[in-house]
């Protein structure tokens, strides 16, 4: 790329003033400045040649900067202050000419946006904190900002661009970083994604004239130069780049990608600055490129913050004050003072309705600010043509609004425009009313003045009768990520908002017109409501649908919805999600269980005289919702999970727990911390009487815990008869609290200690404690416990003494052959009390099959035995079948899932099926049966004695023929169901988890699992037949 100058013809201009003594000298310094940049090194030798030769050598070998900055050093020593001082001027020539194109651009950006006087203003004063951070960052008086990266991070609209603009417009005009920052270098995200190729030369020359920059000065003190790279999360590049692909030559051209990464890590133009902005989205990403020093910067409105934008808006401290005072009374709207854009939307709107007598009540929801905005705008004089005129606008609008979600689109070409038959008139007066701004990424491009512009303009479309059409940017495939939309939540959301009567009518009023489809999606919307309630698992969480009642704002609607679910998944984080849910869960008479994830909302102390008003308000709205623990009669089920709770937050919801009209009968707790040790929940379950599970999984014990525990069970008031205690990091020691709670506990039934590192040890010590007279466990579950064949003779013994154990899972641990074969000898004996044992996946093969067969024989009360998970083999089933056809095995369900079966042993199965008068479900599954052994299968269950209910195989694994057959011998017997899902695994297990991880769960993603935009599809759409009102000019936009 070329220079502004010449570097060989300027450079030359300075050693030709030089005398032939003084350019000796200076190639005599010249070898000394050399050393200090490493090779290419130029020997003394190499320097016996005229300026021209010499000028031509450090050009190719070094670059710019480097060369001088180098003769800037020798000149001084030299003492040629004439020629130091040219170069002097020179470089503050360029540093003011900078300036001034960067004043000029930035301005000029400045001026197209919107509400640029008040925005100004607001960043200047709002953001002195953020301001006052960067200037720290660069101070010059340290080196220790040297390489200093700044990520300053917000969500998107938040304001980043902003501060950027006036941060640099500040600088321009020397009020910020002037003696610290030289030049800013800006690139933004759209920039990056143009360019494939390209060096650190090109891109900082891209904003001066002709793309001819002064790289020598500008990087000759590369401390004073700051980049600016702006919307990382926008960047179509890989970050991860290897260290030996790095960049260090200014003049390379490398792929961008490479460059970008060169630059944070300072390969190329060490001692450089650098300010990256983002969205959160890239946090992962930021982190992995963060060092040390780095600075994390994150946009944060303070309540002051906020309000200081009303009082620049309105100009009148009682009416900014009672504006704000009516946001701040509502957790929606208070959302919107976040984004400077909606600011001011909302504060126009307040501003028109603050004289209304209805003030408090018609401004409740975003649907609201935004259904007043358009309808202010739109509003036409009695005019009937102009009337018109505006509601064509709005459908036209709409359709591009809908079209571009649809296809993944929010920056719009002319083309886009006119395809919805926008005429370039038609955008002036968008533009006039700022709902259509110019993009500042594309000169010719359009966006909305926001995405919940675009969103809610979507969700009108839905609502309207409008022609098909489709936009061309629809078929693009050059994206960027920005555009990428997938959430159609807000959306459905401001749907919902529309469907109000009283909302919808502001803009049917104001354009004379009426929502033709408002019925029929209303229709659709409740059906569809209902086949989620009916379907709960569709949904990972139900809070999209709880915003989207919240926004309708009727209670006879949300209790018609929420009346059809009887659980319900709910996900909070703020204050705003626990009003969402406590207006929903009211609404919620059905409601049987319900499940609740609660994170950053009572991170705060205990001390309630410290507590703000908002966290006050917070506590509220948690009480609200616990109460619903207690008032409805056909609530059962309560989990809490991976959570966080504090010192009150616990106390309220132990409270409802302890209520006398708590129907309550489970509740599961799992990766929950509070501030304590549970001791007022454990107080509930001590006092609740219809409680009888507790599922305390995944939470770390400590001894003052189980002391609790233990204290709570052994109430005379307490019903647990089931504890799990599953993947809690207990291990032997543990075992000692929990046989003292097996020993005191009266009424204890059933106990899960699955995925524990107990060990032998801790099994030998449970073993113990469940020989005790006091005892009155019936089930206990060790799955993968770290079991061995050592603690074998001590649970054989155990099912020889006791009589209340019936049900014993042991799967997945290590025990072999002769630990299975020691386990049977009490089976064998007739007043074994066993009912149900898991061997499952216990690393054992077809040698104790035998033994098993004789004691399943003996043993008049096993019903039920799962073997499945091992090595069996033909040979061992073939073992097992004879006991199984014995008539005295009393066996109702088997599980031989993947043990290696073939159809070698399905004549005997069939043998087995046709025999046995008790055996009602047999899980094959896993096995390589073939055609061949199902064949034989059919022969036992279509026999008249077979009495087989439940067949575990996978249908579709057989061929056609096969296949019909088994529906033949189905129809035959209606009894007699095949299921690919059967399965015999015990709660809260599969076996598939063998190593039974016990890592922190996934974090939930308040983006549902749903996708909301299969509703949006589904909505009854009706096209125009014709398209005469749509006006479209033939002046081309």
């Amino acid at each position: 790329m070329a220079e502004s100058f010449s570097a060989a013809f300027d450079l030359l201009w300075y050693l030709q003033k030089l005398s032939d003594e003084e350019f000796h000298s200076f190639k005599s310094h010249l070898i000394a400045e050399i050393q200090k940049f490493g090779p290419p090194e130029i020997l003394w030798t190499d320097l016996e040649v005229s300026k021209e030769v010499l000028v031509n050598m450090l050009t190719v070998s070094y670059e710019e900067q480097h060369t001088w900055n180098m003769t800037f050093s020798i000149l001084q020593k030299l003492g040629r202050k004439d020629l130091c001082q040219k170069i002097t001027i020179r470089r503050n020539r360029d540093k003011e000419m900078y300036k001034s194109l960067m004043r000029t651009k930035f301005l000029n950006q400045w001026e197209t946006c919107p509400f640029s006087e008040i925005h100004y203003l607001y960043f200047c004063e709002v953001t002195k904190d953020i301001f006052y951070t960067l200037e720290l960052s660069y101070d010059s008086s340290t080196s220790s900002t040297e390489n200093l990266n700044v990520f300053l991070v917000g969500d998107r609209a938040k304001g980043k661009s902003m501060i950027i603009r006036v941060a640099v417009i500040e600088w321009t005009l020397g009020e910020m970083w002037n003696d610290t920052i030289s030049y800013i270098i800006h690139i933004t995200s759209h920039e990056i994604n143009e360019m494939t190729n390209v060096s650190l030369v090109e891109l900082i020359s891209k904003d001066w004239p002709e793309d001819q920059a002064p790289i020598a000065d500008i990087l000759s003190e590369p401390q004073k130069v700051l980049f600016i790279l702006e919307d990382l999360d926008n960047m179509n590049i890989s970050l991860n780049v290897d260290e030996s692909a790095l960049c260090s030559d200014s003049r390379h051209k490398v792929p961008v990608s490479v460059l970008f990464v060169s630059l944070l890590k300072r390969k190329v133009v060490p001692g450089c600055r650098v300010l990256v902005s983002s969205r959160p989205s890239c946090e992962p990403c930021i982190k992995a490129l963060m060092n040390e020093r780095d600075c994390y910067v994150t946009l944060q409105l303070s309540k002051e913050k906020k309000q200081n934008y009303f009082y620049l808006f309105f100009k009148n401290k009682v009416r900014a004050e009672r504006a704000f005072k009516r946001v701040l009374d509502s957790e929606i709207l208070v959302d919107l003072c976040e984004i400077p854009l909606l600011s001011w939307i909302l504060c126009t709107v307040l501003n028109q309705q603050m004289n209304r007598l209805d003030f408090e009540y018609s401004c409740q929801t975003p649907t609201d600010i935004y259904t007043y905005y358009l309808a202010s705008l739109l509003t036409s004089d009695p005019d009937v043509t102009a009337q018109q005129y505006h509601l064509i606008l709005l459908n036209r609008l709409c359709l591009l609004a809908l079209e571009g979600l649809s296809h993944n689109t929010i920056s719009f070409s002319g083309s886009d425009l006119v395809s919805v038959g926008l005429t370039c008139y038609d955008v002036s007066v968008l533009q006039a009313m700022n709902i259509l701004l110019r993009s500042s990424n594309h000169e010719v491009h359009y966006e909305f003045i926001h995405l919940n512009i675009q969103e809610y303009c979507a969700a009108l479309a839905c609502l309207m009768v409008l022609p098909h059409c489709s936009i061309p940017s629809a078929r693009s495939t050059d994206k960027e990520k920005r555009e990428l939309y997938d959430n159609f939540s807000p959306v459905i959301t401001f749907i919902f908002g529309l469907l109000n009567e009283r909302r919808r009518k502001i803009l049917e009023t104001s354009l004379g017109c009426q929502f033709p489809m408002v019925e029929s999606v209303t229709q659709n919307l409740v059906m569809h409501m209902k086949y989620l309630a009916a379907n709960p698992n569709l949904m990972e969480h139900h809070m999209p649908l709880f915003y989207c009642l919240l926004e309708y704002v009727d209670e006879e609607f949300v209790t018609q919805v929420m009346g059809f679910f009887s659980e319900a998944t709910i996900f909070i984080q703020d204050h705003k999600d626990l009003m969402a849910s406590l207006h929903c869960l009211r609404h919620c008479q059905p409601l049987q269980k319900l499940k609740l994830i609660v994170q950053q909302v009572f991170q705060y102390g205990t001390p309630i005289e410290l507590l703000t008003y908002n966290q006050m308000r917070g506590l509220a709205y948690w009480r609200e919702i616990c109460s619903i623990f207690h008032n409805r009669e056909n609530f059962r089920e309560l989990e809490i999970y991976n959570s966080d709770l504090n010192r009150v937050s616990e106390m309220l919801l132990s409270k409802a727990l302890r209520h006398p009209n708590c129907q309550l009968q489970t509740l599961r707790l799992s990766y929950v911390s509070v501030s304590a040790d549970f001791d007022d929940l454990f107080m509930s379950v001590a006092q609740n009487q219809n409680l009888t599970f507790l599922n305390m999984n995944c939470i770390p014990f400590s001894l003052e815990m189980f002391s609790l525990l233990r204290e709570a069970l052994s109430s005379p008031t307490c019903n647990i008869q089931h504890l799990s205690l599953m993947r809690c990091d207990l291990q032997a020691s543990a075992c000692r609290e929990i046989a003292f709670i097996l020993i005191s506990s009266r009424k204890l039934k059933k106990l899960t200690l699955s995925n524990n590192p107990l060990k032998n040890d801790g099994a030998i010590i449970l073993c113990e404690a469940l020989l005790h007279p006091d005892c009155v466990l019936e089930s206990l579950g060790l799955y993968f416990c770290c079991l061995t064949e050592g603690c074998a003779c001590y649970i054989s013994r155990l099912l020889i003494c006791t009589r209340t154990l019936k049900h014993l899972d042991l799967s997945v641990n290590y025990l072999q052959s002769h630990a299975v074969m020691t386990l049977t000898f009490p089976l064998s004996l007739s007043d074994c009390q066993l009912r149900e044992l898991e061997l499952t996946g216990c690393f054992f093969t077809g040698n104790a099959c035998q033994c098993i067969a004789d004691a399943i024989v003996c043993n008049v009360n096993l019903r039920r035995l799962e073997l499945g998970y091992n090595n069996l083999g033909d040979a061992g089933v073939e073992a097992l079948c004879s006991g199984l056809q014995d008539p005295d095995c009393k066996l109702e369900s088997v599980g031989l899932e993947c043990c290696m079966l073939t159809s070698a042993c399905c004549t005997t199965l069939a043998t087995v099926l046709s025999i046995s008068k008790t055996l009602k479900k047999l899980n094959l599954k896993e096995n390589n049966l073939g055609d061949e052994g199902i064949i034989k299968l059919i022969q036992g269950l279509g026999h008249p004695s077979c009495v087989l209910e439940l067949l575990g195989i996978r249908v579709s694994d057989f061929s056609a023929e096969t296949q019909s057959l088994l529906i033949a011998v189905r129809e035959k017997n209606n009894k007699l169901v095949f299921s690919s899902s059967f399965s015999t695994a015990q709660e809260s297990r599969q076996f598939t988890d063998l190593l039974g991880s016990g890592s922190l769960p996934e974090p939930v993603s308040k983006t549902p699992n749903y996708p909301w935009h299969s509703i949006f599809f589904k909505l009854p759409r009706k096209f125009s037949s014709t398209t005469e009102e749509t006006i479209v000019s033939e002046q081309s936009l």
